[in-house]
């Protein structure tokens, strides 16, 4: 198939190319656009001579993506949804939504209670929120506005501190030092990281341990022992007094909370005034 065209194709054929593919057949396409099966055909086949490639292999019983069908769709379904989402950004009259994903621990923690002061900023924004156990799943979340915690850096990613990350002993009213300590497992520093800092030689032994800060946390505010918590985490249990920090030295560390998002993604004015208002009930939450 001869390529006679290069640059971009109409817009009317890669919406028909789209969604014959996500439907599986030229009939579904037909009926999704009121076409007739013939009209479906003709446009896909004027795509094809366009790029100089088959998009699907027609047989008796139907038609089926070719590999470079299969390989082009995603990225025509990408493009027409950035389109149809940018233009309701910048024209529509339709509520906006900004949707975030994180750990469960940092939607309670730092989402919640940013949210009224978000809303009021943002009154017409429906915020939808996708939680997660571990944070190897950010990396393969759909949903592009994510709050991570590290040091910043993600390739191919912005990231907009939220609050670093300090680290210092609380527990529950009436626990004091010298009760069990409550461990906590992964890549984030330790009662012993914690002690050389504070020049504390005896540590009081661990009888709990977790993999998740928030657990830790919670954990501690039932009195179970004295937790090496985050304050960006705990600030609303120490705010409320469900938790108190001891007289004793803290430790910053070099991590930190971020809001982070693809380089690509915030184009528009109204995107980045969302996201900025957002950050900003963040940091204030």
């Amino acid at each position: 198939m001869a390529k006679n065209k290069i640059g971009l194709p109409p817009l009317d054929w890669l919406r028909v190319f789209e969604a014959a593919g996500r439907l599986g057949g030229f009939s579904a396409a037909a009926r999704e656009f009121g076409l007739t099966q013939a009209a479906v055909s003709q446009r896909i086949g004027n795509l094809e001579a366009w790029l100089g490639r088959s998009l699907f292999v027609r047989e008796a019983r139907g038609v089926s993506l070719t590999i470079e069908g299969e390989s082009y769709l995603p990225l025509v379904q990408d493009s027409l949804q950035a389109l149809e989402r940018n233009t309701e950004d910048l024209f529509g009259k339709t509520p906006r939504e900004l949707r975030v994903a994180g750990l469960s621990s940092h939607i309670h923690a730092l989402v919640l209670p940013a949210l009224p002061t978000f809303l009021e900023a943002q009154p017409k924004v429906r915020v939808m929120t996708d939680s997660m156990a571990r944070r190897a799943s950010l990396e393969e979340e759909r949903t592009w506005l994510q709050i991570r915690y590290g040091r910043g850096v993600w390739p191919g990613r912005k990231a907009k501190l939220i609050a670093p990350e300090v680290l210092a002993p609380m527990a529950a009213s009436g626990i004091k030092w010298g009760a069990p300590l409550i461990d906590l497992r992964g890549e984030r520093p330790g009662w012993k990281d914690w002690a050389q800092v504070a020049g504390v030689d005896e540590l009081p032994a661990g009888r709990i341990s977790f993999d998740s800060v928030g657990h830790a946390i919670t954990a501690a505010r039932q009195g179970m022992g004295i937790a090496l918590g985050s304050l960006p985490l705990a600030s609303s249990s120490l705010e409320t007094g469900q938790l108190r920090r001891l007289d004793m030295p803290e430790l910053a560390t070099k991590d930190g909370y971020w809001l982070t998002w693809p380089e690509d993604r915030v184009r528009s004015n109204r995107q980045r005034a969302l996201i900025d208002d957002f950050l900003q009930a963040l940091r204030d939450g």
